[in-house]
């Protein structure tokens, strides 16, 4: 991250421990800078969602806990507050897997969203009418119950309902999972339209390395609770490792497993 950009959100060398025994995240720094997309990228199990949950304060529900390192948004440490006070703040989180009140219609599944406000109706109806217009699908299934919607449709309900809160950055967590590949883009072509119109910041975190560069200004790559390579998103997508490791991708033929290079990894955590 340029020296210019302010980081709206700065993770400095945190640790995570769950049950007191397993050390999941060792050393993790990142930063999301003010209007700015970036994301976290790597395969399932290298920390991505615990980073989050960590940023998000939602640890403890799972008995998990930052040990060591730091967390700061807008210049203000934030890892003692409750989830619900940073929601306040400006912060929101998508979980992974979507998790709609499945009982309940989509508009009543986005009012949810606007619990912790205090303006007053008219600007909630406001609001409520901003996410319609980005998610016209969620205007037509409006009166449905969430339940019996499709995944795409549940994945733009948790945004609709994260822009409920009026955030300033959202925690976006495997927003691809599950969902066919035009839907994928149609999901990050409005993730886009978000930072830009509404000057959302976001953090993803992302196992389809491919869309999530192509919509990204910043990337951070993890592997085993670890950061192991950073940098602009198109940088890393011409990278011939990330190119061969997470898109596929070899200008040398296949290899062997004894062939295979490895990152340079920056070891921050022992800074």
């Amino acid at each position: 991250m340029t020296e210019t950009s302010k980081s709206f959100l700065k993770v400095s060398n945190i640790e995570v421990i769950y049950d007191h025994v397993i050390l999941v995240l060792k050393g993790v720094s990142l930063e999301v800078p003010e209007g700015g997309i970036v994301a976290l990228l790597g395969a399932n199990g290298a920390g991505k969602s615990t980073t989050l949950k960590a940023i998000s304060n939602l640890l403890g529900a799972e008995r998990g806990d930052v040990t060591k390192g730091s967390i700061e948004y807008k210049g203000e440490v934030v890892d003692s507050l409750n989830p619900s006070d940073l929601v306040k703040r400006g912060v929101v989180q998508v979980m992974e897997g979507r998790h709609c009140f499945e009982h309940l219609s989509i508009e009543e599944n986005l009012l949810t969203g606007a619990y912790t406000r205090k303006d007053g109706r008219k600007a909630i109806a406001s609001d409520m009418q901003m996410v319609y217009d980005y998610f016209p699908r969620l205007h037509e299934r409006r009166s449905s119950q969430a339940g019996y919607t499709s995944g795409g449709e549940q994945q733009m309900c948790a945004i609709g309902r994260a822009l409920m809160a009026k955030p300033e950055m959202i925690l976006l967590d495997e927003p691809s999972m599950g969902l066919a590949p035009q839907l994928v883009e149609e999901i990050f072509e409005i993730v886009r339209k978000l930072n830009q119109n509404e000057g959302v910041s976001f953090l993803l975190a992302e196992q389809n390395t491919n869309v999530a560069l192509r919509y990204s200004d910043y990337g951070y790559i993890m592997e085993n609770g670890r950061v192991v390579m950073e940098g602009n998103a198109k940088e890393l997508g011409e990278n011939e490792d990330v190119k061969e490791f997470y898109l596929g991708i070899s200008t040398e033929g296949r290899k062997s497993f004894r062939d295979v290079k490895h990152y340079r990894r920056r070891k921050r955590w022992l800074t």
